[in-house]
């Protein structure tokens, strides 16, 4: 179940996403980043994930204050706001994220059409319940996209995947200067002020146009408008007419809310749609994800 990859090609736009596996607000933006992708085909976009590790450990998420409760209470306000669904029961700790963001980091170093699936993979186990710094988490998900877990277990243990792991923390916590202007979506660390997840680096291709930066989770709006000023030129795609033209194309199970926002349509009858197309509903977090078959 969930076997899918995605290839690398030329684009005219390299879009760097600072975010991390375990943000509920990076797995609430979601719907976003999919309707951008179906807007703009994908040798249009270069997409590139960077790791922010919003927490190495447990018990630096506990030393800053989160507790489990909290952050269930977050989730169940997150999902019920953006209709993704989310495990929101308490967990017996806040999971770090440090071993899940290693992960994805080995997989970019050893097989970069991997590395997305490798994202979204333990994006979704994270928000079904599993914790992120559990070996058998990372397991679950190499074995989704079809890697040896011993395989990326090793890739994890490497110099060099620990210090692109760094530098991807490090990018994270040195935010471009216009997103320092929007110092309300930045976070503290003990330096000054970082990313929150997602924020969105933009750079053309020709390299005419100078960063541009969406920092922090945003309205599709936003995408929308910097998008348009960047790539003015580019046809874009028409909303999807049906959502198995949208499971289609994914190849992968999606949430409601992820298929209306590509389809444009509330989720309500994206679901409606979904339930009478003959997809499978498969019971994920507080909700459900669809696939195909």
């Amino acid at each position: 179940m969930f076997l899918s990859t995605v290839q690398r090609v030329p684009a005219i736009l390299s879009v760097t996403e600072f975010t991390d596996p375990g943000c509920p607000f990076a797995f609430s933006a979601e719907p976003s980043r999919w309707r951008t992708r179906w807007l703009y085909a994908d040798h249009e976009l270069d997409w590139r994930p960077r790791m922010v590790v919003l927490a190495r450990t447990a018990e630096e998420y506990a030393a800053k204050g989160i507790t489990p409760e909290i952050a269930a209470g977050g989730a169940e306000q997150l999902s019920e706001a953006y209709g993704m669904p989310m495990f929101s029961g308490v967990r017996d700790r806040v999971p770090g994220t440090l071993p899940a963001c290693t992960a994805v980091v080995a997989t970019r170093l050893h097989a970069p059409e991997h590395e997305a699936g490798m994202l979204r993979r333990l994006r979704l186990r994270q928000f079904n319940g599993e914790n992120l710094d559990e070996a058998s988490t990372i397991t679950h998900a190499a074995q989704d996209v079809g890697l040896d877990p011993e395989t990326v277990t090793g890739w994890m243990d490497e110099l060099d995947v620990k210090a692109a792991v760094e530098a991807d923390a490090t990018a994270a916590r040195h935010p471009a200067p216009a997103a320092l202007v929007l110092d309300h979506k930045l976070a503290d660390w003990e330096s000054g002020r970082r990313y929150t997840c997602p924020s969105w680096e933009l750079v053309p291709g020709d390299n005419d146009a100078a960063t541009q930066v969406v920092p922090g989770f945003q309205p599709f709006a936003v995408y929308d408008v910097v998008l348009a000023n960047l790539l003015p030129g580019v046809e874009r795609r028409a909303d999807a007419t049906s959502v198995t033209e949208v499971l289609a194309w994914a190849g992968e199970p999606m949430a409601a809310a992820e298929v209306a926002a590509v389809c444009a349509i509330e989720r309500d009858e994206a679901i409606d749609q979904l339930a009478d197309s003959g997809a499978t509903r498969i019971p994920w977090g507080n909700g459900a994800l669809w696939e195909l078959g």
